[in-house]
């Protein structure tokens, strides 16, 4: 992408409440139109991140700019920013239509201005008609889709949104992935999202950065976080796998479970420790006659697309997804093509900010 793409840079951002440190160099560019989420676990410093760039908190180190210009210092009122949180904060005294409305009345924005702008807001969020019932009449995820039409009436060139659909069931949160991927595309506004919940990261996301304990462990696309984990943590925070140590013997080549597998990896150097990522769904099963490596089927689920597999090759117990099922206690073959073999530096290893940053 081209350098002027980039809406918010975030350079060499620490952060530190009470003498610990919960940001530690933070370095990440977000594009317009994007839509980035910050993922990882409670604690990571995602809403940390999020909470400085929208300007209610400052870092203890570091630089934020907008567009080129620092904005570090700015309060929250006067960045082109709005939030929404988990907890709606909806003003239960005021309708559907004087809850969304509430910031345009501030800006003194004539009647008619504002009913236009509304009745546009709640057609976006598919409540139109809604705009005079009050907000104890809404279901949570009408009231969620009130919080945000609020954030989105004032034009914002970027909403910030931290957790916002962590109250909802199952259902409707899968409703609401897909209806804010579709509102962002329609306005044409970076959104930036705090999940910790990796589906969602994988359905909405332009850009996923993946942070652990302050720090950024990986950012890219969806698709590049998924197939190439950077490390074990993310692998293992990114669908399900096989996490193994091994030995890059060469280039190309890695040896685990005591065999020796062509892969398509490269750069490790020769004879290096290192970890082996293999997804349960790219692990065929065969005869045991002709495969790479043969086991005995331990366990056996039906997970409604597919059945989940524990076959124990004595050396390792492998978790297997087919849509076949091989029965408990029988004996199979294992095949791995070389290009669903991922290879990372060891856990222990720090990932350099090189190897972090794959979104160019």
């Amino acid at each position: 992408m081209m350098e002027q793409e980039r809406l918010i840079d975030l350079k060499d951002i620490s952060k530190e409440f009470d003498g610990t440190t919960v940001l530690s160099d933070i370095n990440l560019y977000i594009r317009k139109k994007e839509f980035v989420t910050l993922l990882g676990p409670s604690g990571c410093g995602k809403t940390t991140t999020l909470r400085i760039i929208g300007g209610f908190e400052y870092p203890t180190t570091g630089t934020v700019f907008f567009e080129g210009k620092d904005i570090t210092g700015l309060p929250p009122y006067k960045r082109r920013v709005n939030t929404v949180f988990q907890k709606y904060a909806l003003f239960p005294h005021l309708n559907v239509q004087d809850n969304i409305a509430f910031g345009l009345k501030i800006k003194k924005m004539s009647r008619k201005e504002i009913g236009m702008k509304v009745d546009r807001m709640l057609e976006l969020v598919n409540l139109k008609g809604y705009g005079k019932r009050g907000v104890d009449q809404l279901s949570g995820g009408q009231q969620q889709r009130i919080a945000i039409a609020r954030a989105l009436v004032n034009e914002p060139e970027v909403l910030l949104l931290d957790e916002p659909l962590g109250a909802l069931d199952l259902k409707l949160r899968k409703e609401m992935q897909l209806e804010l991927k579709s509102m962002q595309q329609q306005l044409g506004i970076t959104f930036i999202y705090v999940t910790h919940d990796q589906e969602e990261a994988l359905t909405m996301s332009d850009t996923i950065v993946v942070m652990r304990d302050g720090h950024i462990l990986q950012i890219g696309d969806p698709k590049r976080i998924y197939d190439e984990p950077a490390n074990a943590f993310v692998a293992n925070f990114i669908g399900e796998s096989n996490i193994l140590r091994g030995t890059m013997l060469e280039d190309e080549l890695v040896n685990f479970c005591g065999f020796d597998f062509p892969c398509v990896d490269s750069g490790f150097g020769e004879n290096v420790p290192v970890d082996v990522v293999v997804r349960p769904e790219d692990i065929m099963i065969v005869g045991e006659d002709i495969g790479q490596i043969s086991g005995v089927v331990q366990s056996v689920l039906f997970k409604g697309v597919h059945y989940e597999m524990m076959i124990d090759t004595g050396d390792t117990v492998f978790k297997v997804h087919s849509t076949i099922m091989q029965p408990q206690g029988s004996r199979v073959g294992l095949n791995i093509v070389p290009y669903n073999i991922h290879i990372m530096k060891p856990m222990d290893e720090p990932v350099t900010a090189e190897e972090a940053l794959d979104n160019d």
